[in-house]
């Protein structure tokens, strides 16, 4: 290709991406990730303030390691933003088996890190990486690519049990074992929510459903602090300094706050009286900060990513783009309704983060690298969400619709067509 060929293709290329950066669902998307996103930089802040003195001397010690997450997520969303997401079909397997390997890793002494009674993390120096949320979006595209080459399967449990279910089983199965039933749960509602995109029948979904309700059974009785979660969410008085403190905290912080809060900053459960306010709980001190308008900014940013992304999966024309963007939606929506539940105790604290918002690297990194791919599917000529409307003729004094090319029915014929012999 000629120098001057070249330029003109670079000059293409920029005016496709200012158009598809203008399209509705990628700027509708990426403001309100943005703002949720902002949202969560602050608050970790403010939640974070005395936890970070009293522990390292430094107050804006999560701000600059949030701020630092926050970063590399945004590249790597933008950067994922224009990556054709049909590239993803065909590393599918490879990724499933790398997200496995690493939760393996996990439980060998010297590589997994244990905390608080669990092996979630590997340790990496001065940071640490969460296998299970790589898994996530590993499995994502793993059964968004096998249901894409196999819709004939989809109405049969036993026919899809090997080719689709095997795998991600396995790694619900690992992360039960960690524990980390918060993120067995989100996983199993991000496949529910891709199934069901898939068109697959609530009677076949019923059977895997309840052998996963099963395994959480079995997790909690072997778990004695998962048994201590249940009896504190049944109930968190009987023994309020002990296991009920956390629930009762956060029913304290977001009970002070009332309709506008008690003021950004001013919040004083984050002084030791709450548990992980940064992280698990960041939404009570949102609460007793901002207040009940704080709380539902929270609950609306997620209620329009859920709108949006399950739109961009019901308009997309293709059906590996369609799996991956419900799959997507349904982590993220489906993340974040666990833990408003479990903070205001409609649910059992499991210790799964709030998206977006509360502090953590891994989660933080791969939930924007996650939006980036939905960005993608929003504006990719294969799922043709962006596609130009089809252009309309003005209506014209005296009627046009006589003719097939859409002229006044008072102008002169067209150009000829020549003839083929």
């Amino acid at each position: 290709m000629s120098p001057f060929n070249r330029r003109k293709e670079r000059i293409r290329e920029r005016s496709r991406m200012r158009a598809v950066s203008g399209t509705y669902e990628y700027a509708f998307l990426t403001t309100v990730t943005m703002i949720v996103l902002a949202l969560g930089v602050v608050m970790v802040f403010s939640a974070s303030l005395a936890s970070a003195y009293f522990e390292n001397q430094d107050s804006y010690f999560y701000l600059k390691r949030e701020l630092l997450y926050a970063a590399i997520g945004l590249i790597i969303m933008f950067r994922l933003a224009r990556f054709d997401f049909m590239k993803l079909r065909k590393w599918a397997p490879a990724l499933m088996i790398i997200a496995i390997g690493l939760l393996v890793l996990v439980f060998i002494p010297g590589i997994g890190v244990s905390a608080k009674g669990a092996r979630r993390w590997i340790g990496l120096g001065l940071a640490t990486f969460q296998p299970s949320e790589f898994a996530k979006i590993a499995v994502i595209i793993f059964v968004a690519s096998a249901m894409s080459a196999r819709k004939q399967l989809l109405t049969s449990l036993r026919d899809m049990a090997l080719p689709i279910l095997a795998l991600p089983a396995v790694a619900c199965l690992l992360i039960l074992v960690e524990p980390d039933m918060g993120t067995a749960i989100t996983l199993t509602v991000t496949l529910g929510g891709m199934l069901l995109i898939g068109g697959v029948s609530m009677r076949v979904l019923a059977p895997p459903a309840l052998a996963m309700a099963g395994l959480a059974l079995v997790s909690v009785f072997i778990s004695p602090h998962q048994m201590d979660r249940i009896t504190a969410f049944l109930d968190p008085w009987k023994d309020a300094t002990g296991t009920g403190h956390q629930i009762i905290q956060s029913w304290v912080a977001i009970g002070s706050g009332g309709l506008s809060g008690v003021g950004l900053g001013n919040s004083v459960q984050k002084f030791n009286y709450l548990p992980e306010p940064h992280t698990d709980m960041i939404f009570s001190i949102i609460g007793e900060e901002i207040g009940i308008l704080g709380a539902l900014l929270v609950i609306g940013g997620f209620a329009a990513f859920a709108y949006m992304g399950f739109r961009i999966a019901v308009k997309c024309h293709h059906s590996f783009g369609k799996y991956v963007a419900a799959g997507i939606t349904s982590m993220l929506v489906g993340q974040a309704a666990i833990n408003l539940c479990a903070v205001t105790g409609l649910l059992p604290l499991t210790g799964v983060p709030l998206p977006l918002i509360s502090y953590g690297g891994s989660s933080l990194v791969v939930i924007l690298a996650s939006i980036g791919i939905l960005l993608n599917i929003a504006v990719n000529p294969r799922g043709k969400i962006a596609a130009a409307p089809q252009r309309k003729f003005k209506a014209v004094k005296g009627g046009n619709s006589g003719r097939r090319d859409g002229r006044p029915s008072g102008a002169g014929p067209g150009p000829r067509r020549r003839a083929h012999g």
